[in-house]
C-alpha cells in the first residue's frame, strides 16, 4: 500500500474500497440491492412517496441516474412510481412490501458495516473523524440551486 498523504487521494480510495466492501456484505446477505439503491429504500423507508428529484439530491445523483436506479427498483418489485394528481411531473416513489422487507435486511447489513467501521477506534477517535468529514462536506458542498 501507498504512503500517499494525498487527502482526497485517500478519501477517495476509502469511499471505493467502502462501497466495494458493502456492496459485497449486501450481496452475501441475501440482498437484492446496491448501496444506492438501499439509500433510496431507506429514505422511502423513512418517508415513503418522496419525489425523486428530493432522494437525487440527498443521496447526490443526478436526475438520470436516480432514473435508472428507480427502474432497477421497480423492475425488482421493490419500488412503484406514483404520478402527482397535482403535478404530473412529479414522479413520486412508493415501497412495495417487498421493498420494506429489503430495506430492512439492507440497514442490519449498513448498520453492522458503521459499527466495523468504528472498531479499534476510540470515541474521540471516531468524533474527530465525523468533525472532519463534516468540515469537508461543509466546504465542498455545491449550492442548491
Amino acid at each position: 500500500m501507498s504512503n500517499d498523504e494525498r487527502l482526497i487521494y485517500l478519501l477517495s480510495i476509502a469511499q471505493q474500497a467502502l462501497k466495494d466492501h458493502t456492496n459485497r456484505a449486501l450481496a452475501e446477505g441475501g440482498g437484492r440491492v446496491t448501496l444506492a439503491q438501499a439509500a433510496i429504500l431507506l429514505l422511502l423507508r423513512e418517508k415513503d412517496g418522496r419525489y425523486m428529484s428530493e432522494m437525487g439530491q440527498v443521496i447526490g445523483v443526478d436526475n438520470s441516474a436516480m432514473t435508472r436506479l428507480v427502474d432497477r427498483l421497480e423492475k425488482a418489485g421493490l419500488a412503484v412510481r406514483r404520478v402527482d394528481p397535482d403535478n404530473r411531473r412529479a414522479i413520486s416513489i412508493l415501497l412495495t412490501t417487498a421493498g420494506r422487507e429489503e430495506a430492512a435486511g439492507a440497514l442490519t447489513v449498513i448498520r453492522r458495516i458503521n459499527e466495523e467501521i468504528q472498531r479499534g477506534y476510540s470515541p474521540a477517535e471516531v468524533d474527530a473523524f465525523k468533525k472532519v468529514l463534516r468540515g469537508i462536506l461543509h466546504k465542498f458542498k455545491a449550492p442548491k440551486e
